[in-house]
């Protein structure tokens, strides 16, 4: 998938636990790790704006567009 989830990056950062994220955004661990791990297939702007509201960045710090060709140059 061409969308990069740098979810954990980003909470490594702020040195923030997925419990506490959790908490802090209202969202059940379960659906934040299947976003944190990229599995997710959507996010709501609004969990966006909280995720993004809880570790102090832009949207852009947690996602992130490859192109495929891209990828396909990387070794």
């Amino acid at each position: 998938m061409p969308i990069i989830v740098n979810l954990d990056v980003m909470m490594a950062k702020r040195k923030i636990s997925l419990n506490e994220l959790s908490e802090r955004v209202d969202l059940t661990l379960s659906n934040l790790s299947i976003l944190k791990t990229g599995k997710a297939k959507a996010i709501r702007f609004s969990t966006l704006e909280a995720i993004c509201k809880a570790l102090d960045c832009q949207p852009g710090d947690i996602l992130e567009y490859l192109n495929a060709e891209e990828k396909a140059t990387d070794p």
